[in-house]
């Protein structure tokens, strides 16, 4: 006697339906866990260039005010030796700068 319910080949091809969905899980499975190990990696990869590009801003920042603090300082000393040329002449600006700032002050 013939197995009640589908034919043949209707149960053959279920079975090999069943199989492909279970192949098409597994790969999506796999598909999922790929990406989420991309996505850790790229996070990785964002976070390194990030830490990078601050150290390279800090290394930046340092050389740019030890330039300064280099100016500052020559600059200083240019107002000293010229303070030592003409001391006079220092002292009538230095005195004109004062009632400037004075005079704007009251303002």
């Amino acid at each position: 006697m013939a197995s009640v319910g589908k034919p043949i080949s209707d149960r053959a091809s279920t079975e090999e339906l069943e199989a492909d969905i279970r192949q098409l899980k597994a790969e999506i499975e796999k598909l999922s866990q790929q990406l989420a190990k991309t996505g850790e990696q790229g996070y990785g990869t964002a976070r390194r260039a990030a830490a990078e590009g601050v150290e390279q801003l800090r290394v930046q920042g340092e050389a740019a005010m030890e330039s300064l603090r280099g100016n500052a300082r020559d600059l200083e000393q240019q107002m000293s030796a010229h303070v030592r040329e003409k001391p006079v002449t220092s002292l009538a600006i230095a005195a004109g700068v004062g009632f400037l700032f004075a005079l704007f002050s009251r303002r």
